[in-house]
C-alpha cells in the first residue's frame, strides 16, 4: 500500500485508469469542498442527500461505475469493475453511511436487472442510470425477513393478459425515490413452499414455478409509499402495491432463477459492506488520535498511558488487517469463474468479518476519544451508528457464519490434507477411531504436497480430488476489465462442490513473523480438532454451537488472504506480527468459548484446549507499531 490509511488531502488512484482517477477525485474534492459542518448538520437534520445525486447526475457516476459494459453502448468508461467500486465504497463509508447506503442499495436493485434476460429492462435500466435515477432491492418483509419462501407479494394473472401484483415490503433502502424496483413476489395460483421443509430437503423445480422478480416504478399511483422505518437521513421505505399492474415486460425471472437472481444479487451488494467499514475506520482513527496525541492528563499525553497505547495499536493493526484482506478479496472476485467459486467464501467474510473487526475497532477508539467522540463536530458518532449497522445488512453474521461454514471441511482437508483425504479412500477408514484418524493425517499431513502426485495415481478417487483444486495463481486485478461473470454465476447451490488450494504454503511463507509461526500451531491445532472430534449431528443442528466452531474456522482464510496481500504489498513484519498478536489472542478466546459450550463433547472439550497460546511479546516491536499509529496524528483533518 502506498500509505497505510486512505487521506484525501494526498490520494491519487494511480492503479485505475485516468478516467476512473478522475471521477474518484471529483468525489473526494465534492465532499471536501462541501465541508464538515455542512455533512453533519445534514445528518443530524436528517436530510436526504438530493445534491449528492444532482453530483452523481451530473457526473454519471452511477452510469460509468454501475453499467456493465454490454449495456454501455460503446461507452468504453462504462464497466461493473469490482475494484474501482470497492475503491467509491471505501471512500463513501468514509464520508458517511448515508453516501454509501444509497450507492449500496442502488447496486442491489440493479443486480436482478443485470442478471436477467430481459433486454428492454436492462436497456430501461442503463438509461435510467445516465439520468441519474436510483434504484431499489424489493426483498425483505416485515413478517417474513429473510424467510423469502414464504414472501406475500401476491401477483394475480389477468384474464387479458399481464398481472396485477398486491402485498408490501420493509427494509427497502431507496423505496421513496427508485426508478426501478426490483421487487420479488410469487402468483396466486401456484403453490407455495413451505419454508421449513425447504431447510431439510431441497425444493423440485416445480415446486419454484410460481416465484418470480419483476420490477416496479416508486412514483406509479399504484405504489404507495407509507414511511420511512428508520430515524435516519437515509430512506428505508415500508412500500405497498395495490393493484400494481405487472406487464410481461416487466417480469425479470421466474421459479428457481428468481431465488439463484435474489442469492447472487446478495453476492455483489454485500461485498461492499466491508469497504464502507475500512473507510469510516480510517476516517474515525484520524479522529482518534488526533484527539488523544493532543490531550494531556495528569502530565501525560493520553497516547503514553498503557491501556490507550494497546488500544491504538490494536486498533491500527485491525484497520490494517481489514484492508489487506479486503485488496486481496477483490482479486479472487473478479478473477472468479464458473470452475473457480472460492469468491463465495471470501465474499461472505468479507461482509462478516471484515464489519465486525469495523465494529471493534469503533469500540477500542470509543475508549481512546472518550467524550470527545460524542460532541456535535467530530464525525464519530456517525461511525458509531454506522459500524452497528453493517455486520447487520444483506444477512445477519450468523447467517453468513452459516454459509461459511459450508465450506470448511473442503478449506481445512480437501486436498490440503492427503492424509484425510486418504483415509476418506481407505475402506473402513469412517468406523476407524477418532484417534487413530487423527494420529495418520497428522503424520501426513506435513508431506501431503509431495505425497499428492504418488496418492492420486494408486488411489483413483483422489485424482479428481486434487485435479479439482488446482488453480492458476490469482493476480492482481486493478485492470479495466468488465467482471461480467456476477451476472452469470448460475445457481446458487452446489457449493459443497467448490475445493480450495492449499493454504499452508502462504501461513510457512511468514514463519520467521513470530506470531504468524504461533497462529499456525492454533490452526493446525484446528485441523486436529476437526479430525479427531467434528461436529455431530445434533450439533450440526445447533446455531450457537456451530458459531463458536466458526468463529474458529473463518479466522484461517481471513489470515490467508491479509498474508497474501501482504507479499504483494510488502507490509512491514513489525505491523504484520502485531496484526497476529491480535489473532493469537483472539483465537485462543474463540477456543475457550468452545470449550465452554454446554453441547461440547469431553473429546471437543479437551481439543479445543490444544488451541490457546499465548502470543510472543515484543516490546520493541509494539512501540514500534504504536509510534508508526502515533505518527498519523495531525495527517488528515476534513476541511470545515
Amino acid at each position: 500500500m502506498s500509505q497505510v490509511l486512505f487521506n484525501p488531502k494526498n490520494c491519487d488512484f494511480a492503479q485505475f485508469d485516468p478516467e476512473t482517477r478522475r471521477l474518484l477525485r471529483a468525489v473526494v474534492d465534492w465532499f471536501e469542498a462541501r465541508g464538515k459542518a455542512r455533512l453533519l448538520q445534514d445528518d443530524k437534520e436528517q436530510v436526504w442527500p438530493a445534491d449528492f445525486l444532482d453530483f452523481v447526475k451530473r457526473e454519471r457516476l452511477f452510469a460509468t461505475f454501475l453499467t456493465p459494459a454490454a449495456e454501455a453502448d460503446g461507452d468504453p468508461n462504462k464497466r461493473w469493475d469490482t475494484g474501482r467500486n470497492a475503491m467509491l465504497s471505501q471512500i463513501f463509508g468514509f464520508y458517511g453511511m448515508t453516501y454509501w447506503y444509497v450507492w449500496q442499495v442502488t447496486i442491489l436493485g440493479l443486480g436482478p436487472i443485470w442478471q436477467s434476460s430481459n433486454t428492454a429492462a436492462k436497456q430501461k435500466a442503463a438509461a435510467q442510470l445516465d439520468s441519474g435515477e436510483i434504484f431499489a432491492f424489493g426483498l425483505s418483509e416485515k413478517e417474513h425477513g429473510a424467510d423469502v419462501y414464504s414472501t406475500d407479494m401476491i401477483v394475480d394473472p389477468q384474464p387479458d393478459g399481464g398481472y396485477s401484483a398486491t402485498g408490501s415490503k420493509h427494509y427497502i433502502g431507496n423505496g421513496n425515490l427508485a426508478s426501478m424496483v426490483s421487487v420479488f413476489g410469487r402468483r396466486s395460483d401456484k403453490p407455495i413452499i413451505d419454508s421449513a421443509k425447504a431447510l431439510t430437503g431441497k425444493p423440485t423445480e416445480a415446486d419454484y414455478e410460481g416465484y418470480l422478480f419483476f420490477v416496479a416504478d416508486s412514483q406509479h399511483p399504484a405504489y404507495k409509499l407509507h414511511r420511512n422505518v428508520v430515524n435516519s437521513q437515509i430512506y428505508v421505505a415500508a412500500f405497498e402495491l395495490d393493484n400494481y399492474p405487472v406487464a410481461e415486460a416487466d417480469i425479470l425471472h421466474r421459479g428457481e432463477d428468481a431465488f439463484h437472481a435474489a442469492m447472487n444479487t446478495v453476492n455483489v451488494g454485500k461485498f461492499n459492506l466491508g469497504f464502507g467499514a475500512v473507510g469510516a475506520c480510517e476516517h474515525s482513527f484520524y479522529e482518534a488520535i488526533d484527539h488523544a496525541e493532543n490531550r494531556i492528563l495528569f502530565g501525560h499525553k493520553v497516547t503514553e498511558f498503557p491501556q490507550v497505547r494497546s488500544l491504538i495499536a490494536d486498533s491500527y493493526a485491525r484497520i490494517v488487517a481489514m484492508k489487506l484482506y479486503s485488496e486481496r478479496a477483490i482479486d479472487y472476485m473478479r478473477s472468479a469463474s464458473p470452475q473457480d467459486r472460492r469468491y463465495l467464501l471470501f465474499n461472505a467474510i468479507e461482509k462478516m468479518s471484515v464489519t465486525r473487526q469495523g465494529q471493534r475497532v469503533i469500540e477500542d477508539l470509543a475508549d481512546v476519544i472518550a467524550a470527545r467522540g460524542f460532541e456535535n463536530d467530530m464525525y464519530f458518532p456517525v461511525a458509531m451508528t454506522a459500524m452497528f449497522g453493517l455486520p447487520r445488512l444483506e444477512g445477519t453474521v450468523h447467517v453468513n457464519m452459516a454459509l461459511s461454514l459450508k465450506f470448511m471441511a473442503n478449506y481445512m482437508f480437501h486436498p490440503a490434507d492427503a492424509g484425510l483425504a486418504a483415509l476418506q479412500s481407505i475402506p473402513g477408514a469412517a468406523v476407524a477411531p477418532a484417534g487413530a484418524a487423527r494420529a495418520v493425517t497428522g503424520a501426513l499431513s506435513w508431506s501431503s504436497r509431495k505425497l499428492a502426485p504418488r496418492l492420486g495415481a494408486v488411489v483413483k478417487p483422489l485424482r479428481a480430488e486434487f485435479a479439482s483444486a488446482t488453480y492458476a495463481p490469482v493476480p492482481t486485478r486493478r485492470d479495466t476489465a468488465d467482471d461480467e461473470f456476477l451476472f452469470r454465476q448460475g445457481p446458487s447451490s452446489g457449493l459443497g462442490r467448490i475445493r480450495f488450494a492449499d493454504w499452508r504454503p502462504v501461513f510457512e511463507g511468514f514463519r520467521d513473523v513470530p506470531n504468524v509461526a504461533v497462529f499456525l500451531e492454533q490452526v493446525l491445532a484446528l485441523q486436529g480438532l476437526l479430525a479427531a472430534a467434528a461436529p455431530t449431528a445434533e450439533q450440526q443442528k445447533d446455531v450457537d454451537f456451530l458459531f463458536a466452531l466458526g468463529e474458529l474456522f473463518t479466522a484461517v482464510p481471513y489470515a490467508q488472504l491479509i498474508l497474501e496481500q501482504a507479499r504483494i504489498d510488502g507490509t512491514g513484519k513489525d505491523v504484520l506480527d502485531q496484526i497476529f498478536d491480535v489473532f493469537v489472542r483472539t483465537f485462543s478466546a474463540n477456543a475457550v468459548t468452545l470449550h465452554n459450550k454446554p453441547t461440547a463433547t469431553p473429546a471437543q472439550q479437551r481439543r479445543a484446549l490444544d488451541l490457546v497460546r499465548r502470543p510472543v511479546v515484543d516490546e520493541r516491536r509494539f512501540a514500534r507499531v504504536l509510534d508508526e499509529a502515533r505518527s498519523l496524528a495531525g495527517v488528515y483533518e476534513m476541511n470545515p
